[in-house]
């Protein structure tokens, strides 16, 4: 399989000391990848769950409650089971369970927001808990990216310290946090710059390679992406608020331009046969990357390892000293030999730049679009032969993990995928054809 991925490191929210005990006799045991509906209630884990959104309590996996490391996205805790109920107060979520005591109120943090940069340091509220960060981030979820935030027991009084921006009266004040795209042009502390590359609101100042000084403002200010006409390809099949409603919580660096923009490198994704086919294929893609990526979530597996190996022929393709090829994007691009072939594919040099992948959403979105497009992987066949050759949304499992999960390998993981393939396309108006399974 051309594509290796470590989902298994991250780690799991422990639900043993609920406050509140739930009488569970009655209430149904929880099944990995059976349909949910909102306000449904389950027992797992030796918990109470009900359910928050239905669409991702289908999905199982990463989101199965009190032990999948997105349950909180999914499911409200409502108690440990007990033979009887001490409060009929719910645990709000799983998120406010990492910490064990109510923190003090003292300071003035204020509430985390997802897209705000915080740096090393700030101290945030979120859901009745604070967490300080221990890396830089684009405003990652503090209960769900462990790696960027810790929790602390009070407010010490720190705030956001995300720049503020100055405006020089011609150009918009750069936003720290905000989607800019290459051309956008900003004004940050009294000079003007220009986005040299997509990126989720790096500092003009840090970021040199993502933005460089411009003597003037062109008038484009990153209202909107250098998308010409998202009106055909993907993008007629897709419209941006259905993207959105797929996918609310994602990971503000997959954007739906992006996509559009990196579909234009492959124009028969999304634009082969009749509009139900069409439909298939981009429902097809978009469910096989959000497994991948826990629903968008995440940018760069949780174990980074090297991967420097014969998955790339060393003498053709070195690996760049001081880079790692681990997964990232939405197929969890992985080692030397897969960023050496679709660099080459698309023009790029991922072998000395394998960050690429995860500083512009456009060249996230490429990679996957070239895997999906070309690679056979553990298949028979690239993903898209799959779809427009009518073998069927089970087969492009196959092609993407079909070694470890296809053939009774994963039969609840073959089903998450399926109902999330299920869920993108009753939003879009699509029909799922025939073999979903492997």
């Amino acid at each position: 399989m051309n594509i290796k991925k470590i989902f298994g490191v991250v780690a799991t929210l422990v639900l043993s000391a609920q406050a509140y005990a739930y009488n569970c006799n009655g209430v149904a045991q929880y099944a990995d990848g059976r349909s949910y509906s909102n306000n449904a209630i389950v027992q797992n884990a030796g918990s109470a769950f009900s359910c928050k959104v239905a669409g991702w309590c289908s999905i199982g996996g990463p989101y199965a409650p009190g032990t999948g490391w997105a349950s909180g996205e999914a499911w409200n805790n409502l108690g440990s089971c007990g033979t009887t109920t001490t409060s009929s107060t719910p645990v709000s979520s799983a998120r406010s369970s990492v910490a064990s005591s109510t923190p003090s109120t003292g300071g003035n943090c204020p509430n985390w927001a997802a897209g705000t940069n915080y740096t090393v340091g700030v101290v945030v509220r979120y859901n009745g808990s604070f967490y300080r960060a221990k890396n830089e981030n684009p405003g990652y979820d503090p209960v769900i990216s462990t790696w960027f935030w810790e929790p602390v027991a009070s407010c010490p009084g720190g705030t956001n310290t995300s720049s503020s921006s100055g405006n020089n009266g011609t150009c918009a004040a750069w936003v720290a946090g905000k989607m800019y795209y290459a051309g956008n042009t900003v004004s940050y502390n009294g000079g003007t710059f220009r986005a040299k590359y997509d990126n989720p609101g790096y500092d003009p100042l840090v970021s040199t390679w993502f933005w460089e000084p411009t003597s003037g403002c062109n008038g484009n200010t990153g209202t909107s992406s250098s998308v010409s006409n998202p009106g055909t390809g993907f993008g007629a099949v897709v419209s941006e608020a259905q993207f959105n409603q797929m996918f609310p919580g994602r990971n503000p660096f997959y954007t739906y331009a992006g996509l559009v923009e990196a579909t234009a490198t492959y124009p028969a994704f999304a634009g082969t046969g009749d509009i139900q086919l069409k439909k298939r294929e981009a429902a097809a893609a978009l469910a096989n990357f959000s497994h991948e990526t826990g629903s968008f979530v995440y940018v760069t597996e949780i174990a980074r390892g090297l991967y420097c190996s014969d998955w790339g022929n060393l003498a053709t393709c070195p690996c760049e000293p001081g880079k790692n090829y681990y997964g990232r994007g939405p197929i969890q691009l992985s080692h030397n030999g897969n960023y050496c072939a679709a660099g080459a594919a698309l023009g790029l040099d991922l072998r000395r730049n394998p960050d690429l992948v995860e500083q512009s959403p456009k060249v996230a979105w490429q990679t996957a679009l070239w895997f999906w497009m070309t690679q056979s992987g553990a298949g028979y066949r690239p993903a898209h032969d799959n779809i427009v050759n009518n073998y069927g949304f089970g087969e492009t499992i196959r092609t993407i993990n079909g070694a470890k999960e296809c053939n009774g390998g994963n039969p609840a993981q073959v089903q998450s995928r399926i109902n999330e393939y299920n869920r993108i396309l009753q939003i879009i108006g699509g029909t799922a054809g025939n073999n979903v399974g492997c």
